[in-house]
């Protein structure tokens, strides 16, 4: 054969040999399998909304169930990314109270049969958290007595016997906030630093969110902050705020919060007092007079609250005293319960002064001001 002639059919083979390989690799290549719409990721179909227009359906109506099962998914998203605040219990928040007790507790059940050293780590763990020694000593006669009667030897009863004393003299009051004026007017009372704006704020978060129309009166004039601070907390809660000029009378702008409370239906002023009052003389002077112009017009006082500061301990105590003198308390609010070791201020302030603590503040969020609860406050410092 004529070699030219091989040779150019040679050529002609490869050509026609590559050329068929490099179709069906680049046919492999190009292929691209099509997607089920049902198969997609399920995180890319909640995060990412179709943009095309929705296709109507046969009756006319657009179909809005892709978007309907979208949005109800990205609702729950939003509502995993934000949920609600934990509720605040006496039995998650006084850890510190409960840790200046458990040692003494801990040695009381470990030592055997109850006696003379068992009643000594009884006192010395009350006085510790400052249930004050007057309670203490009418708590432990009490359990003297009870445990006598009853021939009790087990540690663990005394204790129990010791936990219902202290429910006993703790119950029994009356702890929801009275209303009874058009509007109710509700005063809250205390030296500087204690939490009386933090706490009005809370109350009138949580009034306003139970359907009620509140009004907030700064009438700590003599601090501009205070009035400041309860205005972003009106503005928080979305309740109405009355506030005067730095360093005017502070019965006078509690006086238009009630009148503009009565001309606009709300059911509740709650009204701030100044905290810095140099001598008893002028407290009680400021207090009377803050009453007395309070119920000149619509409204009538139907809460007087003394705010405390529970890390405070027996300093507490001894301010409930001077503003008890002061003014007729109807009840404390007892703050930073959470942060203290000194629960026990709970106990002395009732038994001394006979005035209930109807709110208690276990934290920094608008809803950790909850309801004193004898029962879970004495189980929760002892646990």
């Amino acid at each position: 054969m004529d070699p030219i002639l091989l040779i150019v059919l040679i050529v002609v083979a490869v050509l026609v040999v590559g050329g068929a390989g490099f179709a069906f690799l680049r046919g492999r290549g190009d292929h691209t399998p099509t997607l089920d719409p049902r198969a997609t990721d399920t995180a890319d179909s909640v995060l990412t909304k179709p943009t095309s227009p929705v296709a109507p359906t046969p009756d006319g109506d657009v179909d809005g169930g892709v978007d309907a099962a979208v949005d109800e998914l990205d609702d729950e998203m939003v509502e995993e990314a934000a949920p609600e605040p934990e509720a605040a219990t006496f039995r998650g928040r006084l850890s510190k109270a409960r840790s200046a007790m458990s040692g003494y507790l801990s040695a009381i059940l470990s030592g055997g049969d109850v006696n003379a050293e068992t009643w000594d780590e009884l006192e010395e763990a009350l006085i510790r958290a400052d249930v004050g020694v007057m309670a203490t000593t009418e708590i432990l006669d009490s359990v003297r007595e009870t445990a006598s009667e009853s021939a009790v030897k087990d540690p663990g009863e005394l204790i129990e016997l010791v936990k219902d004393e202290m429910k006993r003299r703790l119950g029994g009051y009356d702890l929801t906030l009275a209303e009874g004026g058009e509007p109710s007017v509700w005063l809250f009372v205390g030296v500087n630093g204690v939490g009386k704006t933090t706490t009005i704020g809370k109350i009138a978060t949580r009034e306003v969110a139970a359907g009620r129309k509140i009004v907030l009166a700064a009438g700590d004039t003599f601090r501009a902050a205070a009035a400041e601070q309860l205005t972003m907390w009106a503005e928080r809660a979305g309740a109405g705020i009355i506030r005067g000029a730095e360093g005017g009378d502070p019965s006078s702008v509690i006086f238009d919060a009630v009148e503009s409370a009565a001309a606009n239906g709300a059911e509740i002023v709650l009204a701030d007092t100044a905290g810095r009052l140099h001598t008893k003389t002028n407290l009680m002077n400021e207090l009377s007079k803050v009453r007395r112009v309070a119920e000149k017009g619509a409204g009538t006082v139907t809460e007087t609250l003394l705010v405390i500061d529970a890390t405070t301990g027996q300093n507490g105590l001894i301010q409930a005293r001077e503003f008890t003198e002061a003014a007729d308390l109807t009840g404390v609010v007892l703050t930073k319960l959470d942060g203290s070791a000194k629960g026990g201020i709970v106990v002395a302030v009732q038994n001394e002064l006979d005035i209930p603590v109807k709110l208690v503040g276990l934290g920094e969020g608008p809803h950790d001001l909850i309801p004193f609860d004898a029962n879970d406050f004495v189980d929760a410092l002892f646990e």
